[in-house]
């Protein structure tokens, strides 16, 4: 048998040695692999190298690439194409393959790697771990050139074995410094006494290890000691309890919490929720309740049964003995009257009467007994009995208008259907809403001198409102008839605020009459007086409705001189707005010129004469409602802000009301037309006829106007002041139109004057207008009267204002003649 496998041997080793007579290129090679592929007698997949000059099997080729990864125990994928002369498409794909085929292996990032080297890894970890007592992963991570993920996953299976340490917060701690490190948290633990966050406690021992170990101590994350802190709870090591997992309350304090409660609330019969946050209980309710099941939760204060008892007791006795009781007065001070409101909801006692109308609670914690308001309800009325017959209080009566003007035969047909439809909530709003008054200069007295120059159309208007008067009088007679007694008792009776006393009033008298109110410290009525005035008042006014027929008629004769004063004034002024509105037509073009004339004119006529009307009108009406209102001199000025503009609008009836409103903010446009035909509408719904301004009218009034203003031209001694009548007077003779200008349109207004002026009269004229602007912008820019340069310059600016006056003036006048 040896001798033949050596004879075996001997021809192989001459087979080799022999030299073939017949060579192969390669092309013959390649073309020969592939028959025999076709023939299927090689039949699995050959690998051509790089090079292309070799073959290679798949098999071989994973063969190669494990035997390299072994070696090595970690090798790139690229690495393993460059080991082997394949394309790295098949050494990837056979390195997935691989993987899957050995578990000690993995592929990650593009490199495989082995359980060998990753335990090598782990002993150099734990070499380096031992001699700096914490690694952090990232720097790990960062020196293998991996994911922190894949660091983490491979060493925690080898913790405790190939690396004597623990991971926690991505970072890894030696044995010795975990014992370390958990012995400061327990000693830290135990040394707090009261709820502590625990993120603070972690910052203060991070803290306390850079002191200790200087510029090179150890860094520790919270997170580990939040760790080791758990796992002492869990333990029992340290006694309290964990709260969202940061809020830490020891159990000595939770002890001492539960003993200061029981303390208080055993010695008192309550405890206010206050004290409870002040110890660290966040949820007072629930805590409370838990302990104390007998107790009863108010709104800051936790009461025992017994003090709702006390209270109760207190509250029948005074109920019985037909007196009142203030509940907050009987608790203690710490006591809100929310929590008195709460503990009268509580007692037995308190709601059977409640419920059985022997007793009422006023300011939430006031109960007074049904015998005690009604006693309180017959002594108010008595008193107003004894003021009507005085008549003490017949001012604060109202009267009914209807029922007055039949006594009177007074032409009611005035505001007839406004005070037919007058509304409660209207009256109640502004019964005690006065008119503000100021003193003022009026702005329009050219139809003061209509009595003067034009009687016969003074007498025409008054024969016109004559007819409107008797006109309106037939129509309110017709409605009068038509409407029976009783609708006119149900009337006033229901005109409850302003036809009775106010709440103000019975507070007032309830106060006189029972000084213990007063006596208990109620110093703000809003508690309980003027709640119970509210109350009575009804009562109170019922009782005394008989008492104020008598005071039906007791202002209907200042309401006629009223209205009959107001048609005179209203007439005046409207005339003159009229006048003056013909003026605007002149600067049509001119549409910013003209939005600021429009609003002077609104502003300087209007406003007043719509303040008058809205006056006389609020005034009328609560003369109609029996309010008191002092007289004003006939002289005085009426002068009224927006907002009372509005608020009196509002206390009308609504139809007028409406109409009111609309003239209120027509006042607040720019538009002239807009506010006439709102004013008009006014009227006409207040049965106040308005004239209307006829050419003979207008002609009477522009040469008042005209004798007017050359009168104050002669006399005015002030050069600025001068200008605005010069040019109001020029356009009386050029245009025969009254302007009413301001300021900043004197300069347009001087414009439209060129063409019909001689050039040296414009001339003068615009050369005093520059010269008063001149004057006017240094003494705004004056910085003071310390500055002796500015008041030289503004005194020979006046100087020669004052020089240029006398031109002008003569030339105004001299025109005035020859137009005359």
């Amino acid at each position: 048998m040896d001798e033949e496998l050596l004879e075996l041997q001997r021809q192989f080793q001459f087979a080799q040695q022999a030299k073939s007579s017949i060579r192969l290129s390669e092309r013959n090679v390649v073309e020969l692999i592939q028959k025999l592929q076709q023939l299927q007698i090689i039949d699995f997949e050959l690998l051509h190298t790089v090079s292309g000059k070799e073959y290679i099997t798949l098999d071989q080729l994973r063969n190669e690439m494990v035997s390299e990864v072994r070696k090595l125990g970690r090798v790139s994928v690229i690495d393993l194409a460059d080991t082997t002369g394949v394309d790295l498409y098949y050494v990837e794909k056979q390195a997935q393959r691989i993987v899957a085929d050995h578990a000690e292996f993995m592929l990650n990032q593009g490199e495989i790697m082995s359980d060998s080297y990753w335990d090598s890894v782990a002993e150099e970890v734990n070499e380096r771990l031992q001699e700096c007592s914490q690694i952090a992963l990232t720097e790990l991570a960062a020196q293998l050139n991996v994911g922190l993920d894949l660091v983490a996953s491979v060493l925690e299976p080898r913790l405790g074995t190939m690396v004597k340490g623990r991971l926690e917060g991505g970072q890894l701690y030696t044995p010795a410094y975990v014992a370390r490190m958990n012995a400061m948290v327990r000693g830290a633990a135990r040394g707090i006494t009261v709820p502590t966050n625990l993120t603070v406690l972690w910052t203060s021992l991070q803290q306390l290890l850079q002191e200790m170990g200087g510029t090179g101590g150890v860094a520790v994350d919270g997170s580990f000691f939040q760790s080791l802190f758990n796992g002492l709870v869990k333990e029992g090591e340290i006694q309290g309890s964990v709260r969202a997992g940061v809020h830490w309350t020891p159990a000595v304090f939770a002890i001492a919490q539960k003993e200061s409660v029981d303390s208080f609330f055993s010695q008192n019969s309550f405890i206010s929720y206050e004290v409870l946050h002040k110890l660290g209980i966040p949820q007072p309710i629930q805590f409370l309740q838990s302990r104390y099941p007998e107790g009863k939760p108010l709104v800051t204060t936790f009461v025992h049964q017994s003090m709702i008892d006390m209270l109760d007791a207190a509250t029948e006795d005074a109920i019985e003995r037909g007196s009142w009781s203030d509940s907050l007065s009987l608790l203690p001070s710490s006591f809100t009257p929310q929590d008195a409101a709460k503990m009268l909801s509580l007692c037995q006692s308190v709601q059977l009467a409640l419920k059985s109308n022997k007793a009422h609670i006023f300011g939430e914690f006031y109960v007074l007994s049904s015998s005690f308001m009604k006693d309180i309800c017959d002594r108010v009325v008595k008193e107003l009995e004894t003021l009507g017959v005085s008549g003490s209080f017949g001012s604060k009566m109202s009267d009914d208008l209807q029922v007055t003007n039949e006594a009177k035969g007074y032409d009611s047909g005035r505001l007839n259907e406004s005070n037919e439809m007058a509304s409660d909530a209207g009256a109640n709003k502004h019964s005690d809403k006065g008119s503000k008054k100021k003193k003022g200069k009026a702005t329009g007295n050219a139809a003061a001198n209509l009595s003067e120059s034009g009687p016969d159309n003074q007498e025409q208007a008054s024969t016109k409102s004559k007819k409107n008067q008797r006109k309106s009088k037939d129509t309110s007679s017709q409605t009068s008839d038509s409407k029976s007694g009783s609708r006119k008792e149900s009337v006033k009776m229901k005109d409850d605020n302003l036809s009775s006393p106010s709440e103000e009033w019975i507070v007032q008298k309830i106060t006189t009459l029972f000084p213990e109110f007063e006596e208990q410290g109620l110093d703000d009525p809003e508690t309980i007086l003027e709640p119970l005035a509210n109350k009575l008042r009804p009562t109170i006014i019922s009782s005394w409705m008989e008492k104020r027929k008598a005071l039906l008629t007791e202002n209907a004769d200042r309401m006629k001189r009223l209205l009959d004063n107001l048609q005179k004034k209203l007439d005046e002024s409207f005339l003159n707005m009229q006048l003056y509105e013909k003026a605007l037509e002149l600067f049509e073009d001119d549409q910013s010129t003209s939005v600021v004339l429009h609003r002077h004119l609104l502003r300087t006529v209007a406003a007043p004469m719509v303040d008058m009307l809205l006056h006389d009108l609020d005034e009328h009406n609560k003369l109609k409602n029996g309010v008191e209102v002092q007289e004003a001199p006939s002289s005085e000025s009426i002068s009224v802000s927006p907002g009372d503009r509005v608020a009196i609008s509002k206390s009308f009836p609504r139809p007028l009301a409406n109409k009111a409103l609309a003239v209120v903010e027509a006042l607040e446009g720019k538009n002239v037309e807009v506010f006439m035909d709102a004013f008009r509408a006014v009227t006409e719904e207040s049965a106040l006829p308005l004239k209307r301004l006829d050419k003979k009218l207008e002609r009477t009034l522009l040469h008042s106007y005209r004798k007017e203003l050359t009168s104050q031209v002669s006399a005015e001694t002030d050069p600025v002041s001068l200008l605005p009548k010069v040019v109001s007077l020029l356009y009386i003779q050029v245009y025969h139109k009254a302007l009413q200008a301001p300021g900043r349109a004197i300069s347009v207004a001087i414009s439209q004057l060129k063409d019909k002026l001689d050039e040296s009269a414009h001339k003068v004229l615009t050369d005093y207008q520059a010269a008063t602007v001149t004057l006017l912008a240094l003494l705004s820019a004056a910085p003071g009267d310390d500055d002796d340069c500015a008041s030289d310059r503004i005194l020979s600016k006046r100087e020669l204002l004052e020089s240029q006056m006398w031109d002008l003036k003569s030339l105004v006048l001299t025109n005035t003649q020859q137009s005359s």
